[in-house]
């Protein structure tokens, strides 16, 4: 292994709902190659205990991943790796950890550069215009900002109002029976089983709450590099709203795969290939510009 992979520590960091269970055959493929990995539960995600109708706001939501970070020497070169909403805790700790992450990956994930703060950050990423903000009374027909647009294939989606009827929702889950159709179709079987199994509500009103401020300090967010990897065949972030949020806020590379919304489970070798290219080429390039004379820095 060269010097420069035996400092990589690759940071994996689940979707809404999801585990640290979600990356175990990307976590395996990474170890047995000898790279360092380490796998995040968010606050109810996994084996994490805590009750997503409970988890109201995204600091509390992502405090396990901030956590963990603030634990990592400033030596390891850290590159984070989010799937889905996953994405929306990548952003949130490169605002915070932005000197200590050499990467960050997001994969069919939400990457917006501050969050929700415009009904054109939800169009761009989830919608078809055509939701509108929840209200009270609107019961299970309510809209939902800040979630994939499912309506096409039905009433996918089991919803908790953790608050009461007339509060938003506070959960939500695609229901066992849609699961493989939407987020799993070109997956093993066993592993939309396994997944079926494992398969949490997620706080979706921690979610809708991430709305990120920018620090001002050596932090910037745009000084972090970031690389997109779309999944072609996704129902549940559609290729054409990755699209839209890779137009707002470029990414320095895009990579493609031909993949359902899951390629940790239908194509965990391309994926795992991908995520190793991205590093070499992001280190290629800052190679190039240190070798830049100092005139042009």
């Amino acid at each position: 292994m060269t010097k420069m992979a035996s400092t990589l520590h690759f940071v994996l960091v689940h979707g809404v709902g999801g585990g640290s269970w979600c990356w175990y055959k990307i976590r395996c493929l990474m170890e047995n190659s000898g790279y360092k990995v380490s796998c995040i539960d968010l606050k109810s995600g996994g084996i994490d205990s805590s009750d997503p109708n409970k988890v109201l706001t995204f600091e509390d939501y992502n405090q396990p991943l901030i956590d963990f970070l603030s634990t990592i020497p400033d030596h390891d070169k850290i590159i984070l790796v989010g799937h889905s909403a996953g994405g929306l805790s990548l952003t949130h700790a490169i605002l915070k950890f932005g000197k200590k992450i050499h990467l960050a990956i997001f994969i069919a994930a939400t990457m917006l550069r501050l969050g929700f703060w415009t009904e054109q950050d939800v169009k761009d990423v989830f919608l078809d215009g055509s939701r509108q903000p929840y209200t009270p009374n609107m019961g299970n027909a309510f809209c939902l900002q800040g979630v994939p647009d499912l309506s096409e294939f039905g009433d996918v989606e089991d919803v908790t109002f953790g608050n009461g009827p007339n509060e938003p929702p506070t959960s939500i889950v695609i229901k066992k029976e849609f699961q493989r159709k939407l987020a799993y179709h070109m997956s093993p079987l066993e592993d939309s089983t396994l997944a079926s199994m494992l398969l949490k509500p997620g706080p979706i009103r921690a979610l809708q709450g991430a709305q990120f401020k920018e620090t001002g300090n050596d932090n910037d967010i745009d000084k972090v590099t970031r690389v997109y990897i779309k999944t072609l065949n996704d129902r549940i972030v559609k290729p054409e709203q990755q699209d839209a949020m890779i137009k707002k806020w470029a990414p320095a590379d895009v990579y493609v795969l031909e993949s359902d919304h899951s390629p940790m489970f239908s194509t965990p070798f391309l994926l795992f290939g991908m995520l190793i290219k991205a590093v070499a080429s992001t280190q290629i390039k800052l190679d190039l510009l240190d070798q830049r004379p100092l005139s042009e820095h």
